[in-house]
C-alpha cells in the first residue's frame, strides 16, 4: 500500500537529487506549466547545484488537486513547504514568466517571515511587478486559449493535439492565466536579494525594457541578461542559461567568502 504523499514530495520534484549540493535552486514554472519544463535545466546545473522544481496542483500527478488562481496564494503554500528546507542551506529561485511572479513574492516571504535572504531571484520572461500589464487571456473560450498555446509554443504539443488531454489541462491552464493577469505586487515592494531579470529579445510579451525595471525591486546587485528567441527564449539555450544561473550565483558566493564549482 502506497504511503500518502509529504508536502515537500508533493510540491518538489528533484530529477537529479544532490544531498551534498552547496545550493538549492528552487524552479517555478510558468502558467500552464508543468515540473518537467526544468528537466533540461537540471540536468545542466553544476554539481553544487540541486534542483527543487515545483510542481503546481492541478496538473500531471497532481491533478486532481483543486488550482490556485492567486500568485500570492501560490508563493505561500511554496514558502510552507520550502521553510524547513532553507534553513538547511541556501536558497536561490527561478521564475519562468507567471513563475517570476510566484517567485518574488516567494522570496519576499523568506526574507519577512523566516529572515533568510535568497542569494538570488531569476526572474525570467516576465515584466516588473511594478509594470501589471492587464491581460485577459484566461477569459478567452477554449479555442481562443488553445490558439493562444499554440503561439507562444509554450505547451507540449502532445497535450494540444490529444483531446483528452487537453480538457483535462485546460482548467489548471486556465487558473493559472488568472492567477497570473490579476496579480499585483504590492507598491514599493522590494528584496534584499540580487535580482537577476533574463528575456528573450523578441519576446512580444516582455519588451528589454520592461525586464530591466526589475532593478528598481531590490537594494541588492541587479544584472539584465538577454538572449535570443522569444518568450521560451530559456527552451533553446539552456547551456547558456544556466551559464547565467552560475556565474551570478558565484558573483553572490564570491562576495561572502565562498565559491562553487
Amino acid at each position: 500500500m502506497a504511503l500518502p504523499a509529504t508536502g515537500e514530495s508533493r510540491w518538489f520534484r528533484r530529477f537529479r537529487p544532490r544531498p551534498e549540493a552547496e545550493i538549492s535552486l528552487v524552479c517555478l514554472p510558468h502558467a500552464g506549466g508543468t515540473a518537467s519544463f526544468y528537466f533540461p535545466l537540471s540536468e545542466l546545473l553544476p554539481s553544487t547545484v540541486e534542483a527543487l522544481v515545483v510542481q503546481y496542483p492541478g496538473r500531471q500527478d497532481r491533478l486532481h488537486e483543486p488550482c490556485i488562481e492567486s500568485v500570492p496564494e501560490m508563493a505561500r503554500a511554496v514558502f510552507d513547504v520550502l521553510k524547513p528546507l532553507a534553513v538547511k542551506r541556501p536558497v536561490a529561485l527561478f521564475g519562468h514568466s507567471m513563475g517570476a511572479a510566484v517567485g518574488f513574492e516567494l522570496a519576499m516571504l523568506l526574507e519577512r517571515e523566516l529572515g533568510t535572504t535568497p542569494l538570488a531571484l531569476f526572474a525570467s520572461a516576465r515584466s516588473a511587478p511594478s509594470l501589471h500589464r492587464g491581460r485577459d487571456v484566461h477569459r478567452l473560450d477554449d479555442a481562443e486559449l488553445v490558439a493562444e498555446l499554440r503561439r507562444l509554443s509554450g505547451t507540449e504539443a502532445q497535450i494540444l493535439d490529444e483531446r483528452e488531454l487537453l480538457q483535462l489541462a485546460l482548467p489548471s491552464i486556465r487558473g493559472d492565466y488568472k492567477a497570473s493577469e490579476t496579480y499585483t505586487a504590492e507598491p514599493g515592494a522590494t528584496l534584499r536579494c540580487d535580482v537577476v531579470a533574463l528575456t528573450g529579445e523578441a519576446d512580444d510579451h516582455v519588451s528589454v525594457e520592461e525586464a530591466a525595471s526589475w532593478r528598481e525591486h531590490t537594494t541588492g546587485g541587479f544584472d539584465l541578461r538577454v538572449f535570443p528567441g522569444g518568450h521560451f527564449y530559456v527552451a533553446d539555450h539552456g547551456a547558456a542559461v544556466t551559464a547565467a544561473i552560475t556565474d551570478s550565483l558565484c558573483a553572490v558566493r564570491t562576495r561572502g567568502g565562498e565559491t562553487i564549482s
